[in-house]
């Protein structure tokens, strides 16, 4: 299976599949609009028409990129789908010449194995909130900051 730059039709299975973990308090929702406007971000791994797994890299600034509503269907878990989809971004990090990546997650065992570390959630910087205001866990965020150094 190959991961590959997400188009404009792939938009509505993509929302449906974040929408649907997000539901189950695994990941925060995204609107389909916020979908749209950042298609470019997104990456998609697809098995004949469906979407089963996304991602997306967000560039933050000109040293920092975060990665971002990663999603693989259930009965796809634990089959290195994420994996697949983690390292696109970090491909992309690198061909950018992005040296940071971070992300904040309810699974830091996941991105810890693709050395990912633990940080304080104060040491990201405030660009990085932009966002949070729309979460309805503002301004308690329970989710782990990671980075990740290029190096």
């Amino acid at each position: 299976m190959k991961v590959d730059k997400a188009k404009i039709g792939d938009v509505p299975q993509v929302h449906q599949l974040i929408n649907y973990f997000a539901t189950k308090g695994e990941m925060l929702p995204r609107a389909l609009s916020e979908i749209y406007e950042n298609i470019r971000d997104f990456f998609v791994l697809r098995e004949g028409n469906q979407i089963v797994g996304c991602v997306a890299l967000h560039i933050a600034w000109a040293d920092l990129a975060e990665i971002k509503s990663l999603a693989v269907i259930e009965d796809r878990q634990d089959q290195g789908l994420g994996s697949l989809l983690v390292q696109a971004c970090l491909e992309e990090a690198r061909n950018l010449e992005i040296p940071t990546i971070f992300c904040l997650t309810y699974k830091p065992a996941f991105f810890e194995k693709h050395g990912f570390r633990q940080v304080d959630k104060m040491e990201l910087p405030r660009k990085v909130w932009g966002e949070c205001y729309r979460c309805p866990k503002f301004p308690n965020c329970d989710e782990v900051a990671l980075m990740y150094e290029l190096g």
